[in-house]
């Protein structure tokens, strides 16, 4: 985003909190194949390619999907935020490192943005804001954006996995209730492993490495984790006067699985060209900026309400429940018309999501789900 708006021909600074762009963070780092079409850029850090995955139910027996060609890329997250970042200076923005920010406050000409840096404090000014801070950053709340409803907490650590060379996935509430478990090779003999949980992260993921070490699966469980809050709901908007919200601080990201990076980029090229035209127009009104608003739920509003619920769904399923999903995903002649369907996409997963209840009835899997939240609620 800063790039485009620096080729577009405007100044534009980005303050950087850490001493360098790229630090490590929690996150996977799986894209599909359609991102990298989008954001050539991406390919700059690709790891591997995947175009199949093993599932593991919580009790029956694992099992894989695979395509003819490859669905998603595992990107080396700190090496695309860094290409990313040298693409955006190279177009002409201005990176400062070490520079926390601490207030923006939105005048009626300009924006004022107030950072430390190196202990001392400091100020920039100019037309528009761009907030990018990521979830758990208090300033969308401070400048009125309000907070996210809805969030999970991931955990994840770099293991040694000699052998492994197909992205797994584990369900089960041994695992990680309501969410799930991965374990994504990276480069030869390594991995990372992590899972979603709402409750205990460090602690499941501690209980998942050391039953991959006793199974001989990694070598060690005795790795450094590392942990980050990822949202499940959007914030109640994300523009006002002279500032808008972009990417996990804003919660652009899909509830099913958490993964950010695409649609966060998606929504960072349309903010860069509201924000163009606004401020060619010398219009960075609330009432103008409300555009970004309207054109990223335009684009995501459906994935979204839909992965909602279908998270809501599966957080009520108990480990049998599941279990009979996955058995009704391998029934005969279902497995090869979900691979070949239309619908079958790594990023947008909101007709599979309505396809597949319409195969198993979504009489059906609502009765499970509601089945299994009356017998909770009973005994409490």
């Amino acid at each position: 985003m800063a790039g485009r708006l620096a080729l577009l021909g405007h100044s534009v600074v980005v303050l950087e909190q850490h001493d360098r762009v790229g630090k490590l963070a929690c996150c996977t780092g799986i894209v599909g194949r359609e991102c990298l079409e989008t954001f050539p850029v991406a390919t700059e850090s690709v790891l591997r390619g995947s175009r199949s995955a093993r599932f593991f139910p919580p009790s029956s027996r694992p099992f894989s999907l695979e395509k003819e060609t490859v669905q998603a890329y595992v990107l080396d997250r700190p090496a695309f935020d860094a290409a990313m970042a040298r693409r955006s200076a190279d177009s002409g923005a201005e990176y400062l490192l070490g520079c926390k920010v601490t207030d923006v406050v939105a005048a009626e000409d300009r924006v004022r943005v107030a950072f430390q840096t190196g202990g001392h404090a400091d100020e920039l000014q100019g037309r528009a804001a761009v907030i990018t801070s990521g979830f758990g950053s208090k300033l969308p709340r401070r400048l009125g954006f309000g907070r996210t409803a809805d969030f999970v907490m991931g955990a994840q650590a770099e293991v040694s996995a000699p052998g492994l060379d197909q992205v797994e996935v584990h369900f089960g509430s041994h695992v990680a209730p309501g969410f799930f478990a991965w374990l994504v090779p990276t480069a030869p003999g390594k991995a990372l492993a992590g899972l979603l949980s709402r409750s205990h992260t460090g602690r499941r993921l501690r209980a998942f490495l050391d039953s991959l070490a006793g199974q001989g699966r990694i070598a060690s469980a005795e790795v450094n984790v590392v942990y980050g809050g990822i949202p499940l709901r959007p914030l109640p908007h994300t523009s006002a006067a002279r500032i808008v919200v972009v990417g996990d601080a804003a919660g652009q990201v899909k509830p099913t699985t958490g993964g950010g990076i695409y649609y966060g980029l998606l929504c960072a090229e349309i903010a860069a060209d509201v924000l163009h035209r606004a401020i060619c127009s010398n219009d960075l009104s609330s009432q103008t900026l409300r555009e970004y608003d309207r054109r990223w739920h335009g684009l995501l509003s459906r994935e979204l309400q839909i992965g909602r619920w279908s998270r809501w769904l599966f957080e009520r399923l108990n480990d049998r429940q599941i279990d009979r999903l996955f058995q009704m995903v391998q029934e005969p002649g279902f497995r090869e018309a979900l691979l070949t369907s239309a619908d079958f996409s790594f990023d947008w997963h909101s007709r599979l999501v309505v396809r597949g209840l319409r195969r198993f009835g979504l009489r059906s899997v609502f009765s499970m789900a509601w089945l299994s939240a009356f017998r909770r609620d009973r005994a409490r």
